[in-house]
């Protein structure tokens, strides 16, 4: 059975990058299995950052923003999510928002989060392991 995997919002902007490395790295991620998540949060955190940076036009985010609901599982941050955040925001001692994004993962049974946003190795609740797949 492959691992479910929870994608943070970095590695949806390396995906539509223009750093070849990381883009690669991003594609081979996301499309590596079926059982890639993303949470409502990281969809808004993703067009936060094209429409911020101006990485893409608005059409264009949409657009991408779209076809990544779509191709992945798509997770909503309900009630639920944000008092487990809240949890686990102090054990793991780490800012709200990547609680949120562990809280998510979590929900969903996903045992690897890629992110670069958090310690590469760190192991939450003895089930979800932390990668960070852009390190050197």
């Amino acid at each position: 059975m492959p691992d479910r995997i929870f994608v943070d919002t970095n590695v949806l902007v390396y995906f539509i990058s223009d750093d070849k490395k990381k883009k690669l790295k991003a594609r081979d991620i996301i499309f590596t299995s079926e059982e890639v998540f993303v949470s409502s949060q990281v969809i808004s955190e993703f067009v936060s950052v094209c429409f911020s940076k101006k990485l893409l036009s608005s059409d264009k985010t949409t657009s991408v923003a779209s076809h990544f609901m779509e191709a992945l599982n798509f997770s909503t941050v309900g009630e639920a999510t944000i008092i487990s955040a809240l949890q686990i925001k102090k054990k793991a001692h780490c800012s709200f928002w990547d609680s949120l994004i562990v809280a998510a993962a979590l929900e969903n049974n996903c045992s690897i989060l890629y992110t670069e946003d958090m310690h590469d190795g760190q192991v939450i609740d003895g089930k979800l392991t932390v990668r960070n797949p852009f390190k050197s």
